[in-house]
């Protein structure tokens, strides 16, 4: 939770009460991933629908605690990983502001494709915003990094 609530943070990546974590955790829908640097927490992402029946999972949210030094790429390139190889997904998607620049190169970098900007979808801070859907397909992940 102290992640979420870093400088800034409200605005690109949103958070959620104690109460709300708790629940989710528990709820069997959603998945929490931690990322650790030399055994230090670093970052987490929460996913939705692991290992659902539809064969479709959300990256919920993602956020690291010092950006900018590649720690938040290699956290989600693990996910990815983990998402294809212990589930049976078939799309794994997300929704980013569109303006989010940083989030939006990393994503890419890791397989993501834009898909359109969902119009009016996120309710943020009070008022709805516009999201940008990406997602990676099973078989965009098992394709080389060259030709994604």
């Amino acid at each position: 939770m102290a992640t979420e609530r870093l400088d800034g943070y409200d605005a690109v990546v949103g958070r959620w009460e104690e109460d709300r974590h708790r629940l989710a955790l528990t709820d069997g829908r959603h998945a929490y991933f931690l990322g650790l640097l030399d055994d230090e927490p670093v970052g987490f992402a929460i996913l939705r629908d692991w290992a659902s029946p539809e064969r479709v999972t959300l990256l919920k949210r993602i956020a690291v605690s010092r950006p900018g030094n590649g720690v938040g790429k290699e956290l989600l390139q693990a996910i990815v990983e983990r998402v294809f190889q212990e589930t049976e997904a078939h799309r794994f998607w997300l929704g980013v502001f569109p303006e989010n620049l940083r989030a939006r190169r990393a994503y890419e970098a890791v397989g993501f494709a834009p898909e359109g900007v969902a119009r009016g979808s996120a309710f943020f801070g009070g008022v709805h915003r516009d999201e940008l859907v990406m997602a990676i397909l099973r078989t965009d992940a098992k394709a080389p990094a060259h030709s994604r």
